[in-house]
């Protein structure tokens, strides 16, 4: 008999699993028939899952923390509920953002682009999908009167558009 990887469950292809809900459903059959069909509806109901809606060891166990240089949240580890992880490591990297902006606005120089972008993963154990991690890229532009390209370009731009409108109305 050929196992279906999709099923979910144990050994049973998906087939044998429907037959064994439909006796179950007629009342033709046994009390092994009867846990077959509940273990049914718990996969229809929570695909993935166990059957306890409780947090498995895995994700108890679980801890985020930030690995940059900048002051923001999570510097310590801390315990993220899988529910809660897309909204806490969102808020998480937005603080990247602010920060970013703040030190445009600090040093004079404008933000080209700020991206943040989500991991997600599945626990192994219990089958929760969460949000494991996130990243914040963020692109800065700097104005730098001091670098002697920078001036160089200042001059040639100079030269290139000094007297090309001319207001001859007055």
């Amino acid at each position: 008999m050929a196992l279906n990887p999709l099923s979910g469950i144990g050994r049973f292809p998906v087939s044998d699993l429907y037959t064994n809900a439909s006796k179950t459903a007629e009342g033709a059959g046994n009390a092994s028939d009867v846990e077959d069909a509940k273990s049914i509806e718990d996969v229809h109901k929570h695909p993935g899952r166990k059957s306890s809606p409780e947090e498995c060891e895995t994700c108890k166990n679980r801890k985020y923390q930030d690995g940059s240089d900048e002051m923001v949240s999570f510097k310590s580890a801390a315990h993220i509920s899988p529910e809660a992880s897309a909204s806490k490591v969102r808020a998480h990297e937005q603080e990247h953002v602010m920060n970013a902006y703040t030190e445009a606005a600090r040093k004079g120089a404008r933000v080209l682009s700020a991206n943040v972008s989500l991991k997600t993963a599945i626990c192994p154990e219990c089958g929760r999908s969460y949000v494991a991690g996130g990243l914040t890229t963020t692109q800065i532009k700097y104005n730098n009167e001091e670098n002697p390209y920078q001036k160089a370009r200042k001059v040639q731009e100079h030269t290139k558009f000094s007297g090309m409108n001319m207001d001859m109305g007055t």
